[in-house]
């Protein structure tokens, strides 16, 4: 015998009921079949929301009713000749009839028993199972409607149900003693009571009713074809790598199914676990497609872990005080009043100081469980010995699971450390002794950051995903993206980080694609945005909540620059050029490093200082290892360099500082670069990483410009004024070249000291032979005392810069 089971999704058309019909066929061919059949997706839900509908007094029921009546005689004109339709009709045409009966009947009494929701609900399954199996006669099948309310006996103890196996196995096998061939349509879900009432077997009850007539048939294999490949490593909807299970045992699949892999109803093992019948999941779609086996062992996964699920219908509750320290029986009371209560606990855990209990209950019975608890510990309560129950909300379980994990060490730390690396807090931990399961509870917000954590940790290829947030997409962002296009390939096969660009912005539009925008046609997604707002691109990054989350901002803004904290605050890590955070008050400086430690997020901002050179990375290296800075020279402004080493007095000096700009080597406002406030910043960076508490003011700055151009309007205003000065520029050259100097414009921090200006630098000095663009630091310390640590190469520039900041990223990855 043939037993199968399809869902309500496998019947959500008439399109859909044919490619079902069509394998069935294929079973009915080896042998009698019997095929169970949900109600049409969705049905059922409607019959319960009409239902408390009419209980309201709300007349909208009415409405739901005809559009499912209408859904249903569609469905028959679609699937049967006209010439036997009529029959068919008047059988959906009569339930219908029963159906609004029994609504008007809710709706004039005001009330709604758990006895009328079991018979309403169960009427999907009857209504389908009705067509399904009109639509086989009519291909000319050998069909048999078979009314499992007929066979299937259960207890009902308020909405828990019980099956009465004896009996239902003896209707089960009696009813089939004598039928050697054909095919057995089934409604799945629906039962009668030992008193002959109309029941059901609780959602998911098609399964159930499946497994039961497997179990009563004593068949080897059940197949339960549904709209998925199988049991999923993890929720293929919220885990885009998630990817089916060849196998797993009963055990693995019960904790799968207990925690909300809503692809196998939890009763369902119950009947099949003796008689050890294997539990085929397949795609009613794909047929072909091998599916999951659910049987006695899973030996065949090599993995110590087999899945990752979740529950979120659920909230914490706590009890604590020290009246419950030493006092023998207090945990029996606890209980003993919820099973009284018929709540179901789906998470313990108890402080080893038995100074608290946390359990997780479903959300619909939190209420209901500190009614009763708050009321049975009324006496100590008063007595302050024990603090009333507190209700946690918003909260989920996670939770590992595999019959491995036993014999495999440091599953948990893995577990938690992975985790906590994302900043998702876990508020308890449980774990059974048979170790099959490790769970933990966490804020429902970082479900799907936790699912996509935990599954990168214990099922992808050994790489790390990083999500990408840019904004500023110029000639330092524009680089940027053309460089991570380019290295795709080679951080994913060399330094296993796989690296997606998830949200665009410049300073007039926005764009977001949660599945990774295409680095081919960014400015393509980027014009097809919506209206750049600083707000609503800081929402959409948090409320994405994705794992290794990174916030890059390519530009010279204040504005973005005072959105870090909130980034960092978030857990959403920050890279940056942008000098303006970092050489801010040393107040909002501080705060962001220390948001960053708090919050286990990084911020990064190497090209602050260099553009590309490692510069503060080596200058952080030098204090972690102890040593101390002495004195710190440098020509740290790639542009002021280039100004200098290309003016030479035969051409103007505004003319070599537009060709500076042309080149990309000045931010649009030159007055920026050569007012010498960039290198302040970057000297007081460096003075506040060598541990030095300093303002930006504190910086002694020489200007060579005059304040009349310093305070120009714009940059025409300010040309014309260097043109003005030009007599002026041309004496400081010959001056430097009547000394056999160079022109550096110079950074200086000695003695907890520090001033910028333009020096005259001699042949025997490391700045002389500085030439283009290039940046230069000398690291005087303790132990470079005479000779000191050089960095040199090139300082300013789009690539670099955007090399700098790739470089960053890497670093974040790499954690």
């Amino acid at each position: 015998m043939n037993i199968l089971k399809f869902g309500g999704s496998s019947l959500a058309s008439p399109d859909r009921i044919k490619l079902v019909a069509e394998t069935v066929q294929k079973h009915l061919k080896t042998g009698p079949t019997i095929a169970v059949f949900s109600a049409f997706g969705g049905v059922t839900n409607d019959l319960l929301y009409m239902a408390e509908l009419a209980s309201k007094e709300d007349i909208a029921y009415k409405e739901i009713l005809a559009k499912n009546e209408k859904r249903h005689l569609d469905a028959v004109k679609a699937l049967i000749p006209v010439q036997s339709q009529s029959g068919i009709l008047s059988k959906v045409k009569n339930e219908f009839n029963r159906l609004e009966t029994l609504y008007e009947g809710v709706f004039l009494l005001n009330e709604l028993s758990n006895k009328t929701k079991h018979v309403v609900s169960g009427f999907g399954e009857i209504l389908s199972s009705l067509i399904i199996a009109e639509y086989f006669k009519s291909i000319e099948a050998e069909v048999n409607f078979v009314d499992s309310r007929e066979l299937i006996v259960c207890r009902n103890t308020n909405e828990k149900v019980q099956v009465s196996y004896e009996e239902t196995y003896n209707n089960i096998q009696k009813y089939f003693s004598d039928k050697k061939s054909g095919l057995f349509i089934v409604p799945g879900f629906v039962a009668k009571t030992l008193q002959g009432v109309p029941s059901t077997l609780g959602r998911g009850g098609s399964d159930f009713t499946a497994a039961i007539f497997a179990g009563a048939m004593d068949v080897e294999e059940l197949f339960i074809y549904t709209d998925v490949n199988g049991m999923y490593t993890a929720n293929p909807s919220l885990v885009s790598q998630a990817y089916p299970l060849k196998n797993i045992s009963y055990e693995e699949a019960m904790e799968l199914s207990h925690f909300g892999a809503k692809v196998l109803y939890p009763p369902t093992l119950q009947p099949l676990l003796d008689k050890q019948i294997k539990i085929h999941i397949k795609n009613s779609f794909k047929a072909e497609e091998e599916g999951t086996v659910i049987s006695k062992s899973s030996k065949e996964n090599f993995r110590w872990v087999t899945g990752i699920t979740h529950i979120d219908s659920i909230k914490l509750l706590n009890i604590e005080g020290s009246g419950m320290v030493g006092i023998p029986g207090f945990s029996k009371r606890f209980f003993e009043v919820l099973f009284q209560e018929n709540i179901n606990v789906v998470l313990i855990t108890q402080a080893s100081s038995e100074h608290s209990i946390c359990i997780a209950v479903k959300d619909d019975e939190a209420e209901a469980a500190k009614e009763a608890l708050d009321l049975a510990f009324e006496v100590e309560i008063d007595q302050k010995k024990i603090r009333p129950v507190h209700i946690e909300e918003n909260v989920a379980i996670v939770a590992l699971v595999g019959d491995s994990m036993k014999s495999h060490h440091g599953l948990s730390g893995k577990m938690f450390s992975a985790l906590g690396n994302n900043n998702i807090n876990i508020r308890a931990i449980a774990q059974g002794s048979s170790e099959r399961n490790i769970s933990a509870v966490i804020a429902k917000k970082d479900v799907k950051k936790a699912l996509n954590t935990l599954h990168e940790q214990f099922f992808e290829v050994p790489s790390k995903e990083l999500n990408l947030f840019i904004t500023g997409v110029g000639n330092v962002g524009g680089k940027l993206l053309a460089q991570l296009q380019k290295q795709e390939k080679y951080l994913l096969e060399k330094l296993r980080l796989k690296v997606r660009v998830l949200g665009l912005s410049n300073s007039r539009q926005m764009a977001f694609n949660e599945e990774g925008i295409d680095l081919d046609n960014w400015e393509k997604a980027l014009g097809n945005g919506e209206t750049a707002n600083k707000q609503g691109f800081f929402d959409k990054v948090n409320k994405l909540n994705l794992r290794n989350s990174i916030f890059v901002d390519n530009t010279a803004s204040a504005e973005i620059a005072s959105w870090y904290k909130e980034y960092l605050a978030n857990s959403i890590s920050v890279v940056t050029c942008n000098k303006i955070a970092c050489a801010d008050d040393f107040a909002n400086y501080q705060q962001l490093q220390n948001l960053a430690r708090e919050y286990g997020a990084s911020f990064l901002y190497e090209t602050n200082v260099g553009a590309g050179l490692p510069i503060i990375d080596t200058l952080k290296n030098l204090i972690a290892s102890g040593d101390r800075i002495q004195k710190i020279q440098a020509v740290l402004s790639g542009s002021l360099n280039f100004v200098f080493n290309t003016y030479d007095a035969t051409e103007p000096f505004y003319k070599t500082v537009e060709m500076a700009m042309k080149e990309g080597y000045t931010e649009p406002d030159p007055k920026i670069d050569l007012s010498g406030v960039d290198v302040a910043r970057k000297i007081l960076i460096l003075a506040r990483e060598s541990g030095l508490r300093m303002e930006l003011e504190d910086i002694e700055r020489e200007d060579f410009l005059s304040q009349e151009s310093l305070n120009s309007e714009n940059n025409e205003k300010f040309f014309e004024l260097l043109k003005r000065d030009e007599p002026e520029f041309q004496e400081i050259y010959k001056n430097a070249e009547k000394n056999n100097a160079q022109l550096k414009y110079v950074a200086q921090l000695e003695d907890g000291k520090a001033k910028v200006g333009l020096q005259e630098v001699g042949s025997d000095h490391p700045f002389y032979n500085l030439s283009g663009s290039d940046n230069i630091v000398l690291f005087f310390t303790d132990r470079y005392s005479q000779q000191p640590l050089i960095v040199k190469g090139a300082g300013a520039g789009a690539d670099v810069t955007a090399s700098g900041i790739f470089a960053d990223v890497i670093r974040i990855g790499k954690k």
